[in-house]
């Protein structure tokens, strides 16, 4: 008697095989530019891509000034990100981690929803590795880096890391100093990767007239 044949999965798939009932907008820029305001503002269904963080135990993760480099992908779980992304296009509902950024490990999960929204933000400062596989999967809306002047990005950057108690303050005034003279080559590097540097204005813009050419086209 022989094994019966699987069904075939999104996976199995060719990349673009399955039509998405809604289209993602990936959402990167420099930590503190703006991107988690700007979901707020949209109220869109948002993937929260820093919830893919791998535990601070997880063997392997990067280090830099005597601590976990968080902001290295290496330390970020694209593959189930990606997937996620995939599920929630595809089938309107994914359950999604929650990480807790104090203590770096996820702490549940939760069920997204996305109901009849045309379209879904994934936000986080990887987002721009997930480009080319979601333009692949016929997933891509637009994928936008955000962009102020860096001292901007910094000053909110640290308030907001200190009002959420993220880490000791040294550590996130060390980091938030070699993110501030790094800043101009990571968004060289996520425009590279497939996105469109913006302000925050005017990626609010954007994707307000991408909701009224989806809305016009249903």
């Amino acid at each position: 008697m022989t094994d019966p044949v699987p069904e075939p999965t999104l996976f199995d798939l060719p990349p673009g095989a399955r039509r998405p009932r809604a289209r993602v907008v990936l959402l990167t820029g420099p930590s503190g530019s703006g991107k988690t305001s700007l979901t707020r503002r949209l109220g869109l269904p948002v993937v929260q891509l820093d919830d893919f963080y791998l535990d601070i135990d997880h063997p392997g993760l990067p280090q830099r000034y005597g601590s976990v480099d968080w902001d290295s992908p290496a330390t970020w779980d694209g593959k189930g990100a990606l997937a996620a992304l995939q599920e929630l296009a595809t089938e309107g509902r994914v359950d999604v981690p929650v990480y807790d950024i104090p203590t770096s490990r996820r702490t549940g999960m939760r069920r997204l929803d996305i109901g009849d929204a045309p379209l879904v933000l994934a936000e986080g400062i990887f987002a721009a590795h997930l480009v080319e596989e979601c333009r692949a999967e016929g997933l891509l809306a637009d994928a936008i880096c955000l962009s102020r002047p860096r001292l901007v990005t910094f000053w909110f950057r640290f308030l907001r890391d200190v009002a959420e108690a993220r880490k000791p303050i040294g550590t996130l005034l060390r980091r938030g100093t070699s993110l501030l003279r790094a800043e101009p080559a990571m968004i060289d590097q996520w425009v590279a990767l497939g996105c469109r540097e913006t302000s925050p204005a005017q990626a609010e813009r954007d994707i307000r007239n991408l909701l009224v050419q989806k809305s016009s086209n249903t």
